[in-house]
């Protein structure tokens, strides 16, 4: 089969090479992928400036992939050959709580992940496709779409009404306006790009803010509330913005930290705070996570949003493209 192969900390070591075909063990199934999704950590696993080394080359990359079912080892549960099937981000992280052992595995990173023909993944932990949904479509979900699931419906509990701010249109962002605006609550969007935040209220943005032309978006978010602030911000870019977001969010609000799009990630101590709000961290989700929102993806008639599909050759252009910033949600790979 064939299969990409990072062979060190940087992109122009990304090859494409020949593989043997894998076998699925017991518990596993084997996926014939059809369609894998971008996401930041995986550029910067490319460039080397992921983690704290550990590494090990080379390594298939990409944690989020979509395909069908062929062939299945013994205790395999329910699936059989045909099936279209999620590998979730973390391939033992089947159920309840997170844990050092459940985060042990992360598809992509310290172990292979799907940018291949073939992939061998736990049975438990393979989550079928909507069948509304494209396998490109499907591929975008694991990750970014789980994040912002967990972050606003798990820990954030958001309720019809309540207003989230989403930083940038960046896929965990725009998931965050799709997921909020489904589940009945008001989204403010930012970014510097006009173009972007008027394709933002195509969407369902009911306010923008063009952080490029107003710095203090954190005043504007409140002034667009009454002054009184935000519910939820899921903070994508890290220490960098991390006090505006705390001053945009209400007293008593949540914020979830995600990302680190500002070169940093931000923690927990350095969010507290003497307002009472909640500061969750996530880092993405289990695989019932990611059942429990393909099943509001499909009963809510969500479409993500792909900027462009790169055909599987050019898989280094797909990472190029993610890099230059100028997409919208996310950037999927077609295998």
């Amino acid at each position: 089969m064939r299969a990409f192969e990072l062979r060190g900390p940087d992109l122009g070591q990304l090859v494409m090479t020949e593989r043997a075909d894998p076998r699925p063990g017991s518990g596993e199934v084997l996926v014939r992928m059809r369609a894998a999704s971008l996401n930041y950590r995986d550029l910067l696993i490319a460039r080397g400036k992921y983690g704290r080394g550990g590494l090990k080359f080379p390594l298939v990359p990409v944690s989020d992939g979509a395909g069908e079912v062929i062939g299945v080892g013994p205790d395999a549960g329910d699936l059989k050959p045909g099936d279209r099937v999620m590998g979730n981000f973390f391939r033992s992280w089947v159920d309840g709580p997170p844990s050092p052992e459940k985060q042990a595995e992360a598809l992509g990173g310290n172990v292979d992940g799907v940018l291949a023909e073939q992939v061998v993944l736990r049975a438990d932990a393979s989550v079928p496709v909507p069948d509304e949904l494209s396998f490109e479509e499907a591929a975008t979900l694991p990750c970014a779409a789980v994040t912002a699931w967990v972050g606003l419906v798990k820990l954030g509990k958001i309720q019809a009404g309540e207003t989230v701010l989403a930083q940038g249109t960046g896929g965990v962002s725009i998931f965050a306006l799709q997921l909020a605006k489904a589940l009945g609550a008001r989204v403010i969007l930012t970014s510097s790009s006009d173009a972007k935040l008027d394709r933002g209220k195509q969407l369902g943005a009911d306010q923008t803010i063009n952080y490029g032309q107003t710095p203090d978006w954190d005043s504007q978010a409140r002034a667009l509330t009454g002054g009184r602030g935000v519910d939820h911000i899921l903070e994508v870019v890290g220490v960098k913005t991390l006090p505006q977001s705390l001053r945009a969010v209400r007293d008593g609000g949540h914020l979830t930290l995600v990302g680190l799009l500002g070169g940093e990630r931000a923690t927990v101590d350095l969010a507290k705070n003497d307002r009472g709000v909640r500061v969750d961290s996530v880092y993405v989700g289990s695989a019932a996570n990611l059942r429990d929102l393909a099943q509001t993806v499909a009963r809510a008639g969500i479409r993500p949003v792909i900027d462009r599909i790169f055909p599987f050759a050019e898989a280094r252009d797909a990472y190029q493209h993610l890099a230059g910033g100028a997409h919208l949600g996310k950037v999927a790979i077609s295998i």
